[in-house]
């Protein structure tokens, strides 16, 4: 570890997700010292929008630095630097004046499928795939503002600059505009060069509207200094050093281990989303010939992970729960979400393992991941009378891993050891399930906030506490690894089998997603 300022012995990481805006302390050995947390808020239509206050996003950040601040003390003056990540892909458009223009577009917003059927059939798409390793969907900004760009032109018209969450959060830091390496390349970029593609932005129609995207920064290497204005607004120092983290996909993936030296590792973030990551060189990706998945970087020498991300995990399992609590409650008993978590690993021994066929695409966005279609929704196959609700419950969270299988099958041969990281990690039945589903051993990062560290070492790197990410990695990852947990070799094998018939039946479902989705079109009008 290199020196530093024996005073400053913080390390602040800001993750905005979709949920919740944390804003997390750390020693700068990595050790989590105490977390603040704001819920957060976004309001869906039935036109599929799901927007943000950008206002909103940027006072919650604040109050949440305010809270460490209650909780840590000295922090201002302890505070080495502060580093953001947040939600990835939508669209935060801001005029002249660095004030926004709308509400943001987030990932969850729909609003650009008939965009995104367009593009994908454009004669420029399979190039612009080729630069940015990355398929098209509604979740992203490029095909957000080719939609805006068609149906709302005045908008861009007095646009100034397009922000993603973390970037938007950076300009109320330091005030200064940018974007990463990772989402500039994998939405208007090459992940050869890390740099924009006119290639990429053409096939999307932008041309006329480059000037919107702003300069790259990589904050491993370059920070900006906390403004006056963030510092009243945070209690923190003018001056902190800031930097601005790579998208919270990878940074959550670097603080749970994805990268520690081991050759065919990957990384499973089981949250609201599912991402399914491997991290390569990025000499090394090779792009199928579907067009879809992600490639992000890595803030690490060349490293890249070749993603595949379902629009929905735990989302399905929320909703699960949240169908028995209703039931209860129009019986007059209450019962919290907490309440149901609890009953989650006796429901599975209860129950027979693949009885039941769930398809884990709740998502009003259909699926990105490891294939594409707005029209896409979750269903259960083969119920019988003799189902109650614990095989329901299993049958999604079975559902999970094969549509784990689903992703990483796309990319290869199944990983020789995945680590496991986001809240559902936490059981150990669920574990047990995923790793017959995928037949492969994991580990899990005792890790606690796997984005906001991720950001934080990126920090630790640029302010010099550590000479490399690697020397970072080797204080702050892999000590937290737990132990390996094995496949149940009989599960593996009858997984195996009904992993088929799971993919056989989404692929004959297609067709009748979209008849569905024609129907209900025509049944609203």
């Amino acid at each position: 570890m290199a020196k530093n300022d024996s005073s400053q012995d913080v390390i602040i990481g800001i993750d905005a997700g979709t949920s919740v805006i944390k804003a997390v302390a750390f020693d700068l050995s990595g050790n989590q010292l105490e977390t603040a947390a704001i819920p957060n808020r976004y309001a869906t239509s039935a036109d599929g929008a799901v927007t943000q206050s950008m206002p909103q996003t940027w006072a919650d950040c604040a109050k949440a630095l305010r809270d460490l601040a209650d909780k840590v003390p000295n922090l201002a003056k302890r505070t080495a630097a502060i580093a953001v990540t947040a939600q990835g892909d939508g669209t935060w458009l801001i005029d002249k004046s660095n004030q926004p223009l709308v509400a943001a577009w987030l990932w969850l917003d729909s609003r650009a499928a008939p965009t995104v059927e367009k593009l994908a059939a454009s004669a420029g798409n399979r190039a612009r795939f080729e630069a940015t390793g990355t398929g098209l969907n509604t979740c992203q900004q490029g095909s957000q503002l080719a939609h805006i760009a068609s149906t709302a032109p005045e908008l861009l018209r007095n646009a100034d600059a397009v922000l993603h969450c973390k970037d938007w959060i950076y300009l109320n830091l330091t005030g200064v505009r940018a974007t990463d390496p990772s989402e500039a390349s994998f939405t208007f970029g090459n992940f050869r060069t890390r740099k924009y593609d006119d290639t990429v932005i053409e096939a999307l129609g932008l041309q006329k509207h480059k000037q919107l995207l702003p300069p790259i920064v990589d904050g491993s290497e370059t920070t900006h200094a906390l403004s006056v204005s963030a510092a009243a607004a945070t209690g923190l120092l003018a001056g902190t050093p800031v930097t601005l983290g790579y998208v919270d996909m990878v940074m959550t993936a670097l603080g749970a281990g994805i990268y520690t030296g081991e050759e065919g590792v990957a990384c499973s973030v089981i949250g609201s989303t599912g991402v399914h990551m491997r991290a390569m060189t990025s000499d090394k990706i090779v792009l199928n010939a579907e067009g879809t998945g992600y490639v992000i970087l890595l803030p690490a020498r060349n490293m890249a992970t070749q993603v595949q991300s379902n629009m929905a995990a735990t989302l399905n399992l929320d909703w699960a729960l949240r169908l028995g609590q209703q039931v209860l409650r129009d019986f007059g008993m209450e019962s919290s979400h907490e309440d149901f978590v609890k009953h989650i690993d006796g429901w599975l021994l209860q129950t027979t393992p693949g009885s039941l066929l769930y398809h884990p695409y709740i998502s009003e966005a259909g699926e990105r991941g490891p294939f594409v279609d707005a029209a896409a929704r979750a269903s259960f196959t083969g119920l019988s009378d003799h189902h109650g609700y614990a095989d329901l419950i299993r049958a999604v969270i079975e559902g999970l891993g094969f549509a784990m299988r689903d992703c990483y099958s796309l990319m290869g041969e199944m990983p020789k050891e995945l680590r496991l990281t986001g809240g559902a990690a936490r059981s150990k039945a669920l574990r047990h399930i995923i790793a017959a589903g995928i037949d492969t051993p994991l580990r899990v990062s005792n890790r606690e906030e796997a984005g906001a560290a991720g950001a934080a070492m990126m920090a630790a790197v640029a302010i010099k506490v550590f000479p490399r990410m690697e020397d970072c990695i080797a204080t702050w990852v892999t000590p937290l690894l737990g132990v390996v947990e094995a496949p149940d070799p009989v599960l593996a094998a009858r997984a195996a089998k009904l992993f088929k018939v799971y993919k056989h039946t989404r692929q004959q479902l297609a067709p009748v997603w979209r008849d569905f989705a024609a129907f209900r079109s025509s049944a609203s009008m």
